[in-house]
């Protein structure tokens, strides 16, 4: 083998090992890119979310106003509590249950339910249900009505 050929397996060489460590590198960063967008999201992140969803919707009476589109009715609410737990339905998807009393009326409670997904890094709401319905009872006065039920982290209707 001539001098020419010997420098030519070397250059051949060392771009094959150039490019083997460059490959490494992409897929390096292609791995660390993927584990920044699937971040996980802890209790406190989700409860903070939920917090400034719930500041960021409510009028400057401190009143959170949502449409039932069962009843057809305005409802006129004011935040009570975040329920614990709050849940990791997948690993895109969060779940928070929340209390919110009616405007003038202390003990009728509603019961909503929040998913939230990433967004940017950022957890935002994408549904919001009523869960319970207030119903009022001769022998022990206003509670929560479930309008459905979870099997599996799904929604299953109970009228």
């Amino acid at each position: 083998m001539g001098i020419h050929s010997e420098k030519y397996l070397i250059s051949v060489l060392v771009l094959c090992v150039y490019a083997i460590g460059n490959s490494s590198i992409a897929e390096n960063l292609h791995s660390a890119s993927q584990k920044q967008q699937q971040k996980k999201y802890y209790v406190e992140d989700i409860k903070k979310a939920m917090s400034e969803h719930i500041e960021n919707q409510i009028d400057e009476d401190g009143i959170f106003h949502l449409y039932d589109d069962k009843t057809g009715e305005n409802l006129f609410l004011i935040f009570v509590k975040i329920h614990d737990p709050v849940r990791v339905i997948n690993s895109n998807t969060y779940f928070a249950c929340t209390d919110f009393k009616v405007v003038g009326e202390g003990n009728k409670l509603y019961d909503l339910d929040f998913w939230m997904s990433p967004v940017d890094g950022v957890l935002k709401v994408f549904k919001t249900k009523i869960h319970k319905e207030p119903r009022k009872s001769l022998i022990y006065g206003w509670y929560k009505q479930p309008r459905y039920t979870f099997v599996n982290d799904k929604i299953v209707p109970l009228y």
